[in-house]
Formats: structure tokens, C-alpha cells, sequence
């Protein structure tokens, strides 16, 4: 179960569940390949944690040219 971040805070960032998960995953791959994170310390020690609480700071985004051509 997802406590934190809370999962209507996260929905406030992305439109749908759908995009909230693949945008999550995605991230969660990028920290583990060690792609640099924005956040200097997390709550959480595993990757997609880690993934969930920058998309509730707003530091990691669905990219909007990719997110107008889906719609």
C-alpha cells in the first residue's frame, strides 16, 4: 500500500493513473541505470519511491510535446 506521497497528491501532478504509473516506472529505471537525482534526500529507499516523491515535488514531469500529441 502507497502512503507517502499520497496517491491524490500525485494525481494532482498527473492526469490519470494510466500516466502517473509509466511515469514512475520510467524515472525508477533512470535512478537505478544512476542517472542523477533531483532531490537531495528521500523518505523512501527504493527507486520508484524515490520516482514518486519527485513527481509530488514537480521535478519530474510528463514531457508536454509528447503529452499533446497523445490527446
Amino acid at each position: 500500500m502507497l502512503l507517502y506521497p499520497s496517491v491524490d497528491n500525485l494525481l494532482e501532478r498527473v492526469d490519470s493513473r494510466y500516466k502517473l504509473i509509466a511515469l514512475a516506472s520510467k524515472r525508477a529505471r533512470e535512478l537505478d541505470a544512476g542517472l542523477p537525482a533531483t532531490k537531495v534526500r528521500f523518505d523512501s529507499n527504493k527507486s520508484v519511491g524515490q520516482a514518486l516523491e519527485e513527481i509530488e515535488a514537480g521535478d519530474v514531469v510528463i514531457d508536454p510535446v509528447m503529452q499533446d500529441e497523445e490527446d
